[in-house]
């Protein structure tokens, strides 16, 4: 059985097609760039109707190249925290609020919870301008939206393609609306939104499986009689194509932004494991959560060093970047402010130690560099109660397109172990392996060729092969 797998995200949308041990098949990728709008005042959206049709788009260029035969599974891994008001049938009053944007504050007369402590072990959350409850409050009271419902880019999206959509446990438990550890919606959550359940998506069961609406059938026959899975938050996914799925295994993913995230099996009804103030928590499935803390800043600050201060590239960029002294200058790199609990705005980036000697390659690499020193920082409170520092596995396309910065994440990370991951498609690797009910606790991570001192690793406890190096 060969599996189509999704990816809903920032800059693109995606499908590919897998085997039965969830390895990407060659020439089975179809891809669309999507476009953020952005704002100095925080904005950070998407076009749901342009992203329905990019992803279709997509399915539509491997249903032509007679790529979708063969296909009994769907898997989708979608961006957390996203927010689309929508009417009566459905239809968008907006764009979609992503992660990245900040505008959302507190009316009012609205305090938040009564005991925020409680409310972030229930939840996971914080009373926060990235999640649902202050993001509803301020569409409402602050912006003038009334809606009929609420969903996120997966919802819409699936809402539109299969007959009776649901929202997984993974993509509720991003909306900071879910009580991770009773598996429903949270009563506090939703008075602090002003919103009954009646008005939020339908939510999945564990077994719970969708199928094509009709017109899609038809447009898609070889997927009629497929069954789709519920979908994963990316983070979660990319920490199960990775192997870490134990406490002593974390994972640092860098795409357009980046994520710090160690995930462990914890059953809905049972009792959840402590949770440092600074980390937030979400849901891989019913089975397994996901801990830890996000940064605005990624493969975007390449992005922007690339445009703005025209660095070189490949080797040549690589060659400068080993030449950089790692004490000047200093970066914060958070251009897009803080990503929760912390509540800095947009455009909180900064560069001290400036000199007539410093090449637009210094600054990048102070950037990147800023980025480690965080990574580095958060990572110690997940390690509290554990007998040894945890093993690291680096990833994510920023990640797997530069080697000095995987050697800069080695140094900041040192003493611990650190890996690196070089699968380009994490996310949607980890959503089939989640459909495939394929989560295992893995292996120690072995060595199968080497990335400076880096070792190379793949996901070796599911029955998949050793990915190269």
């Amino acid at each position: 059985m060969k599996i189509l797998a999704m990816d809903l995200g920032t800059s693109s949308a995606r499908a590919l097609v897998l085997d039965e041990n969830a390895a990407e098949l060659p020439g089975h990728l179809a891809r669309r760039k999507v476009t953020m709008a952005t704002e100095p005042a925080g904005a950070g959206t998407l076009d749901a109707a342009a992203y329905l049709a990019a992803l279709v788009a997509c399915v539509d260029e491997l249903a032509d190249a007679g790529r979708l035969d063969g296909v009994g599974l769907v898997a989708v891994s979608a961006q957390w925290h996203s927010l689309l008001p929508v009417d009566t049938i459905g239809a968008p009053l907006g764009p979609v609020l992503t992660w990245l944007d900040s505008r959302a504050a507190a009316p009012s007369g609205v305090s938040g919870p009564a005991d925020p402590g409680a409310y972030h072990r229930r939840t996971g959350t914080w009373w926060h301008r990235c999640y649902w409850p202050m993001r509803l409050r301020w569409l409402r009271d602050c912006e003038g939206v009334r809606a009929a419902r609420y969903v996120g880019l997966a919802e819409y999206v699936l809402g539109e393609l299969l007959d009776d959509p649901a929202m997984s446990i993974s993509q509720a438990s991003g909306t900071g609306l879910l009580d991770l550890r009773a598996g429903t919606w949270d009563e506090e959550a939703l008075e602090l939104a002003g919103v009954p359940a009646t008005q939020l998506p339908a939510l999945a069961a564990a077994d719970w499986r969708g199928r094509l609406r009709p017109e899609y059938a038809r447009r898609w026959p070889a997927l009629a009689g497929a069954a789709w899975a519920p979908t994963v938050g990316d983070g979660a996914a990319a920490n199960v194509a990775a192997g870490c799925v134990t406490a002593q295994r974390a994972t640092v993913t860098v795409g357009t932004s980046a994520a710090l995230r160690v995930a462990r099996y914890a059953p809905v009804g049972t009792a959840l494991p402590p949770l440092s103030d600074r980390h937030w928590r979400y849901r891989v499935d019913h089975d397994y959560i996901v801990t830890g803390t996000a940064y605005s800043g990624g493969g975007n600050l390449y992005a922007w060093a690339q445009r703005e201060l025209r660095l070189p590239t490949g080797e040549a960029l690589e060659e400068e970047l080993a030449r950089t002294s790692p004490r000047s200058p200093v970066a914060d790199p958070r251009f897009g402010g803080d990503r929760p609990p912390g509540i800095a705005p947009a455009g909180s980036g900064s560069l001290t130690g400036l000199g007539f000697h410093t090449t637009a390659v210094d600054i990048f690499a102070a950037l990147a560099r800023g980025l480690c020193r965080q990574v580095a920082e958060d990572l110690v409170p997940l390690e509290e109660g554990l007998s040894a520092p945890v093993e690291v596995v680096l990833n994510g396309g920023a990640i797997a397109a530069s080697s000095w910065w995987r050697s800069a994440f080695a140094d900041a990370l040192a003493p611990r172990s650190v890996h690196f991951q070089p699968e380009p498609e994490i996310g949607v690797v980890g959503a089939a392996l989640v459909a495939l009910g394929r989560i295992a606790c893995p292996a120690p991570a072995a060595s199968a060729g080497t990335d400076r001192d880096l070792r190379v690793v793949g996901h070796d406890s599911v029955g998949v092969s050793q990915y190269p190096s």
